[in-house]
Order: structure tokens, then C-alpha cells, then sequence
């Protein structure tokens, strides 16, 4: 089948099979330390691992006590990466994020100015209620997770590699916020609801988090080993069928092109190329979370809703007949199912 990389020969061909199945294998390792501390997500704790395997970031959207704090710590230790967190509040400035200059005076009595770096200075950054920060707080980061950069006093600072950001929102408390603006949404690879676990789950939480012992994770990673793993992720061939499959499907979601009557009714703006890219290379994630060496398009339909519905916005007349936007993204996959 043709597919979306250049062919390997049979040398090349081995030796990338071999680092495949050694990255699922070291994976399979990663999802089961993280089970062991969070109970009854594991769609939200695979969507997350996928977004740091892509090389992007995060928006968790949830209520408060689903364990979105404590899965952001847990991956820090588990993938080896220096993590920090940020509590966002309306008088968050953009230098407690990115950092600040300060005048000094040595002994010599020579003054010079120092940079001293903000918390956005780490390898897996935590932006918890993200959507509390004020406008000019929020656009600091987006240089920060676009290019991987920070600008301060006309100098560029490099952040550490890999560099994630992780942020949380809570759906329910909207006074004293400040919706994400369309640009940053889109800097964002996937937007991952997280839901309440089944009873099980939770029966299993209960149990482990009020007892005397302490589950305690290991590392198993590395970030120089996740570099290489994004990396590895690029390489991995892609069906033309898939392909088109992702062209579709978000080219579909745009109202002024459409075949869709319904998403031309309802939908204000749809899915930019950026939405087309987030979905290539978070189905290539996916496929090597499950041990595959390809993807197929069952993971272009699993992760649709997580790539498309922070990229798509619909109108008032659909917002008041009760429209959803997962319910249009479902009619965008139809045909594909």
C-alpha cells in the first residue's frame, strides 16, 4: 500500500521494526506505573501520553478531584522529565511565568542585569485552571509553546527539550475567567475531557488513597529517550486511505466547503490545517501506544472528538436548538466508520 514516508530498505527496514516494538514495550511499562496512581482514566491517561509521544500539549478539561494534578506529577517522574506547575489567578503576570531581568552589582561596583528564569523553564509545565489567567498572561505562553522559545528584554531564551505544556480547566465555574483565545486553543494538540471513573475504579481509588501505604512510581524513561521516541514517531508510515480519511474529516468540518448540510448550518469556523496535522501525527502515537507499527483509520475516529472540538466553534443558532459539537464531529466521521 502507498504510503506517506519514504520506503525503507530491508536493512533500515529491521532495524526501525526493532525500535518500534522496543519504544511499544517500554510504553506498555509507562501506562502500567501510571495505572497504578490513577484509577479509571485510562482514556484520558492514553490521550495524554499520546500528546507528549506527539511532541504537543494539552488542555485537560474536567471538574475538580479527577486526579488531573496528580497525572501531570506522575508522568513528570515516570518519562524522567523536570516538571513545574503554575496556578493561574487574575493577577498572574507574564513575568512569574516566562522570568524576569534583575539589576546586580558585583563587587567591583559594576552593575549588569541577570535573567532569572521562570517556571516556564522545565521540560513538562502545569498551567492548572489555565482559563483563571488574564488575557496578557495566557498570550505569554504562546510563543513559549509554539516555538519552544521566550523573548525577554529583546533577548531569545531557549526552553529545555521536550517542553509540554499540560494545562487543566474547569467547566463548571466560568465567573473570574477568561475564555482561551481561538489562537492559543489551536496551539494545543488534543483538548481531553476528563470525566468521574466508574465505580470500580473508583471502589479501587478509595481503597489505595486511604490506606497507610503510598504507591510510589519509578522513572522508565528518559527525556533524551522521548526525544528520540518523537523522533521515531515521524517515521512511521501512513496509508494513503488513512490520509485521506484525515483530509475529509477536517476539511469537512468547514462551513464555507462542506458536502455537510449540517455542519454548514451550524458551524461559525471550522478546523485550520493545523487540526489536519495534530490528528497525523497523534494517530502515529496511538498506534505505537497499542504496539502497531501503523496506524489505521479506527485511530483517526478515536481521535477526531480530542483534535477537532477545541478547533471548531458553532453558531448561535445551534448553540440554542442544543447542538453539540461532538455530535457534529460524529456525522464528520460517519462516512468513515
Amino acid at each position: 500500500m502507498p504510503n506517506s514516508t519514504t520506503t525503507l530498505d530491508a536493512t533500515d527496514g529491521l532495524a526501525f521494526v526493532k525500535e518500534v516494538d522496543q519504544l511499544g514495550r517500554s510504553l506498555t511499562k509507562v501506562r502500567d506505573g501510571v495505572g497504578k496512581v490513577i484509577f479509571g482514566q485510562q482514556e484520558v491517561v492514553d490521550q495524554t501520553l499520546v500528546t507528549v509521544l506527539a511532541g504537543g500539549h494539552a488542555l485537560l478539561i474536567g471538574v475538580p478531584g479527577l486526579a488531573k494534578t496528580r497525572l501531570v506529577e506522575t508522568l513528570g517522574i515516570i518519562l524522567g522529565l523536570d516538571d513545574k506547575r503554575i496556578q493561574c489567578t487574575p493577577d498572574l503576570m507574564p513575568a512569574d511565568i516566562l522570568g524576569s531581568e534583575v539589576l546586580e552589582e558585583d563587587a567591583d561596583g559594576k552593575r549588569s542585569f541577570r535573567f532569572i528564569q521562570g517556571p516556564v523553564f522545565t521540560q513538562l509545565l502545569m498551567a492548572d485552571e489555565i482559563n483563571r489567567a488574564s488575557p496578557r498572561t495566557q498570550s505569554a505562553l504562546l510563543q513559549a509553546m509554539q516555538e519552544h522559545t521566550v523573548s525577554i528584554a529583546g533577548q531569545t531564551h531557549r526552553l529545555p527539550e521536550p517542553f509540554h505544556v499540560l494545562a487543566t480547566q474547569n467547566p463548571l465555574e466560568q465567573e473570574g475567567t477568561y475564555p482561551l483565545p481561538e489562537a492559543q486553543l489551536d496551539r494545543f494538540l488534543l483538548q481531553v475531557s476528563v470525566g468521574y471513573p466508574d465505580e470500580a475504579a473508583e471502589r479501587a481509588m478509595l481503597l489505595a488513597t486511604t490506606g497507610s501505604q503510598e504507591v510510589e512510581v519509578e522513572r522508565i524513561l528518559s527525556g533524551e529517550q522521548l526525544l528520540r521516541a518523537q523522533k521515531l514517531l515521524r517515521r512511521i508510515p501512513v496509508g494513503e486511505s488513512v490520509v485521506d480519511a484525515i483530509l475529509a474529516i477536517v476539511r469537512n468540518g468547514r462551513p464555507d466547503s462542506t458536502d455537510i448540510d449540517e455542519v454548514r448550518r451550524n458551524v461559525a469556523w471550522g478546523p485550520g490545517p493545523r487540526a489536519s496535522q495534530a490528528l497525523m501525527l497523534a494517530i502515529r502515537a496511538r498506534a505505537v501506544l497499542d504496539g502497531r507499527l501503523a496506524p489505521s483509520i479506527d485511530d483517526v475516529l478515536a481521535l477526531a472528538h480530542p483534535v477537532l472540538r477545541h478547533r471548531m466553534a458553532l453558531n448561535f443558532a445551534a448553540r440554542a436548538e442544543g447542538v453539540t459539537l461532538d455530535s457534529v464531529i460524529d456525522r464528520l466521521c460517519a462516512p468513515h466508520r
